[in-house]
């Protein structure tokens, strides 16, 4: 979504899993996220489009996964944005997930581990009563990596699928 070493970038790592724990090679991952000031540069925010304060961010993004189940996105940070009920969502990307089998993408949410007020506070979280449910929408810090580093698996089927949404 950014070139790396962009000022402010952040790297989200993870892996596709199938329903056995096994990775999924031949996924897609593609991303949609607000920039940091919580704005889309889209004719459908409802503040209207906002042109975005780093020139270099898309806001969109698309990256295969490896061999491994891998997948690397490098973005900034999203602020908070307006929710439809007049409260505000948390930081979070938006994400679709496409792989072999499946007929249509599997929509799901990357939420920051360090957001815990703004995460309490967001409506889609708290639409969800379960909380080991709940926290496979969380990444977490990558551990020994790069100062802004966070990891998130996908997990399609099985134990700790991660939760997906009907759109």
């Amino acid at each position: 979504m950014v070139p790396e070493g962009t000022p402010g970038a952040i790297e989200i790592t993870g892996r596709l899993l199938d329903g056995a724990g096994e990775p999924v090679p031949d996924g897609m991952i593609e991303t949609w996220q607000a920039d940091p000031d919580g704005r889309f540069d889209h004719p459908d925010d409802p503040r209207g489009a906002a042109e975005p304060a780093e020139a270099a961010f898309r806001g969109f993004g698309r990256c295969t996964t490896g061999p491994d189940g891998g997948y690397h996105i490098v973005t900034l940070r999203p602020g908070p944005l307006p929710s439809p009920d007049g409260g505000t969502e948390a930081p979070h990307l938006d994400v679709s997930v496409f792989a072999r089998g499946m007929l249509d993408r599997v929509v799901t949410r990357i939420y920051f581990p360090d957001e815990q007020e703004a995460n309490a506070a967001d409506p889609v979280l708290a639409a969800i009563a379960d909380p080991d449910r709940r926290a496979t929408l969380i990444a977490t810090v990558e551990t020994g990596g790069p100062p802004g580093g966070f990891r998130f698996d996908i997990r399609l089927q099985g134990a700790r699928e991660t939760v997906f949404f009907d759109v």
